[in-house]
């Protein structure tokens, strides 16, 4: 059964063999927040029922990742992350929510 990515799955991915990269917190803090993105764009996110499947898990890993790799000097814009293509199809039929204009 999927399940959210662990810090270590994203320190793995990240080549991440130390704790001298701002430390597990830093890392551990951007996991949580890509979860937490992934939950929101679904919407009406149950922790107490609902689980992650495959293409959610891969959805917060690639934003986690994609944020852990940003230069530290740009402007850090998830709205940018979150429009990637590659993310939008990994959420895609799993939306339970959308945005009205």
């Amino acid at each position: 059964m999927p399940t959210w990515p662990t810090l270590a799955a994203l320190k793995q991915t990240l080549d991440v063999t130390s704790d001298d990269w701002d430390g597990e917190h830093h890392l551990e803090g951007i996991r949580q927040a890509a979860i937490a993105q992934v939950k929101l764009d679904i919407g009406d996110w149950d922790d107490a029922s609902d689980v992650p499947d495959d293409s959610l898990s891969r959805a917060a890993m690639l934003l986690a990742v994609r944020i852990a790799k940003a230069p530290a000097d740009a402007p850090l814009s998830l709205t940018l992350f979150r429009e990637d293509i590659a993310y939008q199809r990994l959420l895609n039929g799993h939306r339970r929510r959308f945005a009205i204009a």
